[in-house]
């Protein structure tokens, strides 16, 4: 870059060297031309003239600098048809606004075009010429104004060339509308203020590819670039695009060279081979493909999804039969294709010595290289060698050539739209009233003393609709809304070959980006649309982690732990559920968390219910036969209303055990402990009263013990039986009162679960009432023991001993189970011991009874119950 800047320079200065001096015949200031370029150019003439720049011939000899006066000769070599069909579009726009009325009504429109043949020096020359004019002398005015030789330049055709001329003209604002400079760098408006565009910017085609790959969802891709400023700026910004807009990543980014290096491009295509990459992105010149394409042939690296740049999208030299097994399905961009009505019509009428001024002598080349003949005088060498004298009629339409192919118009069509929008932007300034304009005082610009700079002002603000339909204007950059046409390279089964048109690419007025994208149009080298990703996506319930050492997408599919969710495709972290919910199997969603309690409508709790019931009904049973036959002698033994008060005790155990069943509420938990608490206390003590009254009764029976029984009579039974509750109705009161039980939704046990169990509040209160239970079961299991060997045809304390042993045996058991069962087992272990004490009290208490009254009536009789003669 330091080199075209230098050169540049001195060039300006060249052409730029010129001096005031007073003439020796005149007063008058003149400014004459210090150097001449003979260039290669097309010119009209008008009021108001607009200057081209075009690659019409491939390259020149321009000979060495020196500051001399003598004018410099260059010599363009290679002419190209199509190149020169640019020039020509240029000219047919200004042709067609001379005989538009309604733009730049009273003026005549003219041109100043000139071949840069492709090289730096040339094109650069070209520009100072258009801009400083090849008058060798001219007069300035006493205030030194008047306006250029040219309103504005058209061109040039590379963003280097541009470079260099923008960085010069810009300093005087001539506005510059470039129709095929893409560099990214010239949307720099402090380095290069006046410079505007009709083809959107490398950082637009950028973007075109990114949406393509989006829609395609191709993350994982190769980028192959040509090794110049050109793909240098294209690599830095699709580098740092391709991650943040479609979380995508290179597979390998190189460089092609210039020139022959054999050996670098065939390692380039065996990385190409060995990467699992299936889409190549290619931001080259024509040349770099060929030597690609051919190496890949060589290799047979097949399988792979081109996707062209707009330099090569057209390129015809790659739609060959050797390339097209491997480049058919190609998708790239190019430059918008429009459609300029009249314009054949137009290349038809050109004639050497015909409307245009004969002495232009790009079209006597034109017409040379068309009929392959030479004008007079010809070269001898020509004559000798039996060459054809040009006449100038020659029929144009007896040829072929490129030249007259208009069916794929597209850098013509961006020439069109810059030619016009500096026309609308004339046509604009021109209508301006006085003490209206934009400037200062409110005035207008004059034609007389146009300033570059106003010029600009209106050219920033053009905005027009073209007859194709698409709307040019200019952003603040310079570059005019982007678009491009995506392009499909399709083999026909007959052998030919179609670059077909698949949909439009664009930014919008609303500075958003627009993918339009016909897919059943798109023809793939491939059975089904091809697939190019490092890693699947992650479905939802996974996560993304990062493979250590790899590009950002490639990554593997972790699920999300327990109690996390992700919902979205290529999750980066998994979220944490809300306190009430848990994760779905899939992990996918938050689902409420299952609510557990011991229910009355699950297979266990239906039993312990079942039970429960079965227990009261027996008791009820039990308390009908005692009731029936209470007059009996072993229901009127060792007091008849204990044994029932225990029946009514033990039904209410039965009864206590259904709180524990059902979802936990605050009165039931602070009854369910109390009323079992209270019931079982009064079932013993009613059985420690009775084992106490066998003890006293037998010792009653020996010389001296008479005494004894005075103080187990039916008040004292009563008043022992109440007091024993009543403690324990006052441990529960207290209980409740100072730390009530209450429902507590568990999580701890499960985290999917939410087991609702009731808290005891108070592990003291708790401890002392089943501890007061167990106090008074252990006394009467000993006293029990202690009068089981006592002489009675019926000694109710062996029943009384076997059912606290069950009772005691239950209940010891039932404290490490109840420690260790979770949730609604606990409750459940509670209720079984409630239930299988109970159940062996009334069994071990009433079953020999039950058995004597209905199975054995003849032993129901006083006397074979106290006789002692009876064998038992």
């Amino acid at each position: 870059m330091g080199t075209f800047l230098f050169l540049s320079i001195c060039t300006f200065l060249v052409c730029l060297s010129c001096c005031f001096s007073s003439d020796s015949s005149s007063n008058d200031l003149s400014c004459k031309l210090g150097r001449q370029f003979h260039l290669n150019g097309l010119h009209m003439p008008g009021d108001l003239i607009l200057g081209g720049l075009f690659e019409v011939h491939f390259t020149s000899v321009f000979p060495e600098l020196t500051f001399t006066s003598e004018p410099t000769k260059i010599t363009c070599q290679g002419f190209d048809p199509s190149a020169f069909r640019h020039a020509m579009t240029m000219a047919f726009a200004i042709h067609e606004i001379n005989e538009n009325p309604n733009l730049l009504p009273n003026l005549t429109l003219g041109y100043s075009l000139y071949d840069n043949c492709a090289t730096l020096v040339v094109g650069f020359s070209a520009a100072m010429s258009l801009f400083n004019g090849q008058d060798e002398e001219f007069l300035l005015q006493e205030n030194c104004s008047g306006r250029p030789p040219v309103l504005g330049i058209v061109g040039d055709t590379f963003s280097t060339f541009t470079i260099a001329t923008s960085d010069v003209i810009s300093l005087f604002r001539l506005p510059i509308v470039s129709y095929y400079a893409t560099c990214l760098c010239l949307s720099d408006r402090r380095r290069f203020p006046s410079f505007f565009r009709t083809i959107p910017s490398d950082g637009f085609q950028v973007h075109a590819m990114l949406q393509i790959l989006k829609r395609f969802g191709w993350t994982w891709v190769g980028l192959l670039i040509s090794d110049d400023d050109y793909g240098h700026h294209v690599a830095q910004s699709f580098q740092s695009e391709l991650h943040h807009s479609i979380g995508g990543c290179l597979a390998y980014l190189e460089m092609l060279p210039w020139g022959e290096h054999p050996v670098e491009v065939k390692r380039i295509v065996g990385l190409m081979k060995k990467s699992t990459a299936r889409v190549v992105i290619v931001f080259a010149h024509q040349i770099h493909m060929i030597q690609l394409m051919e190496e890949v042939v060589n290799q047979n690296a097949t399988g792979l999804q081109w996707m062209a740049s707009e330099a090569w999208t057209s390129a015809n030299v790659l739609q060959t039969p050797r390339f097209m097994p491997y480049l058919r399905g190609t998708l790239g961009i190019a430059i918008r294709r429009g459609e300029i009505p009249g314009l054949r019509d137009f290349l038809l009428q050109i004639r050497p010595h015909g409307t245009i001024d004969s002495e232009n002598s790009m079209v006597k080349q034109f017409w040379e290289h068309t009929f392959q003949c030479r004008f007079a005088p010809p070269p001898v060498e020509w004559m000798e060698a039996g060459g054809a004298l040009c006449t100038g009629e020659e029929d144009l339409q007896t040829v072929e050539t490129a030249f007259l192919d208009v069916s794929n118009l597209r850098p013509e069509y961006n020439i069109y739209k810059a030619v016009y929008a500096l026309v609308y932007a004339l046509d604009e300034m021109l209508q301006c009233e006085p003490g209206r304009g934009p400037f200062s005082e409110h005035g207008c610009a004059s034609l007389q003393q146009l300033e570059p700079w106003q010029l600009m002002y209106y050219l920033e603000k053009v905005n027009f609709t073209t007859s194709f339909g698409d709307q040019v204007s200019f952003d603040k950059n310079g570059d005019a809304l982007p678009i491009y046409d995506v392009m499909n390279w399709v083999w026909l089964p007959d052998g030919k070959i179609e670059v077909r048109n698949v949909g439009v690419v664009k930014k919008t007025t609303l500075n958003t980006e627009e993918l339009t994208i016909n897919e059943e149009k798109i023809f793939w080298n491939f059975k089904e649309l091809p697939q190019s990703v490092c890693s699947e996506s992650c479905p939802p319930g996974t996560r993304m982690v990062r493979r250590k050492g790899q590009p950002l997408c490639c990554f593997d599919c972790v699920p999300c732990s327990e109690g996390k969710i992700s919902n979205q495709t290529d999750s980066v972290e998994c979220l944490t559920c809300p306190e009430d919910f848990w994760s779905s199997r899939q992990n996918d969603h938050c689902v409420p968390k299952k609510i557990e309690f011991l229910s009355y409508h699950e297979p266990l709790g239906i039993c312990l219910t079942a039970a429960s019931l079965l227990g009261t009904f027996i008791c009820s049973i039990v308390f009908a036969i005692f009731t029936y036959h209470r007059s009996t002698p072993v229901v009127r033994a060792n007091n008849s209303e204990l044994s029932f008060l225990i029946l009514v005790s033990l039904k209410l155990c039965f009864l206590c055990s259904l709180l524990f069943i059902g979802q936990p509420q605050l009165w039931t938990c602070q009854l369910r402990h109390a009323v079992f608490g209270i019931s079982f206390v009064l079932c013993v003590s009613c059985i420690l009263v009775k084992t106490m009254v066998v003890l006293a009764v037998f010792k009653s029976s020996k010389p001296g013990g008479g005494a004894n029984l005075k103080w187990f009579g039916s008040v004292q039974q009563r008043g022992t039986v109440l007091g024993l509750t009543c403690v324990q109705a006052i441990v529960c009161t207290v209980w409740i009162i100072s730390a009530s039980p209450t429902p507590y939704a568990n999580t701890r046990y499960h985290n999917d679960k939410i087991i609702y169990e009731c808290v005891v509040g108070s592990t003291i209160g708790f401890a002392v009432l089943l501890g007061y239970i167990s106090l008074l079961a252990i006394i009467s299991f000993l006293l029990a023991f202690l009068a089981r060997n006592l002489p009675d045809n019926f000694n109710e304390a062996k029943f009384i001993t076997f059912s606290m042993l069950i009772f005691c045996a239950v209940w010891v058991a039932f404290v490490p189970a109840y420690v260790n069962s979770p949730g609604k087992y606990a409750d459940a272990v509670e209720v079984f011991a409630i239930l299988a004490s109970s159940f062996g009290l009334l069994v071990a208490l009433f079953g020999p009874k039950c058995y004597i009254i209905l199975l054995k009536p003849e032993k129901n009789t006083r006397k074979a119950i106290m006789g002692r003669d009876i064998k038992r």
